[in-house]
């Protein structure tokens, strides 16, 4: 397969994981492991098309975004803090030592049951619309995020399952993790080319597009698609998919089915 192919792979599974409860950076490091993707260039790739991904949500919400906000300008700040800290204080540990596959593995696991053992509670939500929220609910919520510095928690999931445990009604949940994604997305993309934009020649535009055009219209589609779908429904199935696939990476690891790299 060609690189054009493998930025196109990339690219859907970024868009499509990348505001689901199951962890963008977890299946980009499967997927990049399959497909033999692991070199320093491809995991700057990674990072860099999620700027496609956080691009639909401006786009999906631009009426909101391109209007004086205060009150969600001040809590996109407020909860971006925590993981920026972290992020730079302990980032380098965490590639070192979990994005390997069965870290992400049991990432996955853990998360799911998580998932699960929140939603078999029943709570009555504090804050029903993101307007409603304070600067300590962001703050809360962004603490949650920190735990998405872990490959395989998933930053969507850890602020919606973590803004539902603090209160906020699951469609606030999603819709303030969505905005949250924004910041946290650009920072994160910029901070890793500044850092390593060596490591892409002029060749690899095109490789970079593709992934940065396909990540876009596949996250399109599932925030949309995500907006409408917890109106009615819990998270539950995808609690049950995090460790179904979970086990299925440990199950290959183990038995040497698949030599994760």
């Amino acid at each position: 397969m060609s690189e054009l192919a493998y930025a196109l792979i990339l690219g859907v599974v970024e868009g499509i994981t990348e505001f689901l409860p199951v962890s963008s950076t977890g299946h980009l490091i499967l997927a990049s492991a399959l497909l033999g993707a692991t070199d320093e260039r491809w995991k700057v790739f990674n990072i860099v098309i999620q700027t496609g991904a956080m691009l639909a949500v401006v786009w999906e919400y631009r009426a909101r975004f391109f209007r004086i906000d205060i009150a969600l300008y001040r809590n996109l700040i407020v909860a971006f803090i925590p993981a920026a800290v972290f992020g730079l204080a302990f980032s380098k540990a965490i590639k070192a030592h979990l994005f390997h596959a069965v870290p992400v593995a049991l990432a996955f696991i853990v998360g799911g049951v998580i998932i699960l053992l929140v939603e078999r509670r029943s709570f009555t939500p504090r804050v029903e619309e993101t307007r409603a929220m304070t600067w300590l609910d962001a703050l809360k919520v962004g603490l949650a995020q920190c735990f998405a510095l872990i490959p395989g928690t998933s930053r969507s999931g850890a602020t919606i399952i973590g803004g539902m445990l603090f209160g906020l009604s699951r469609t606030a949940a999603t819709e303030f993790s969505f905005f949250l994604a924004i910041p946290t997305l650009f920072a994160a993309t910029g901070y890793e080319y500044v850092r390593n934009r060596h490591l892409l020649a002029g060749g690899d535009l095109s490789m970079v597009g593709v992934g940065f055009v396909t990540a876009f219209v596949s996250a399109f589609f599932v925030v949309r698609g995500l907006l409408r779908y917890v109106a009615h429904h819990d998270f539950v199935p995808f609690a049950w998919y995090r460790i179904a696939f979970g086990l299925v990476i440990l199950g290959t690891a183990y038995a040497g089915l698949v030599q994760w790299t």
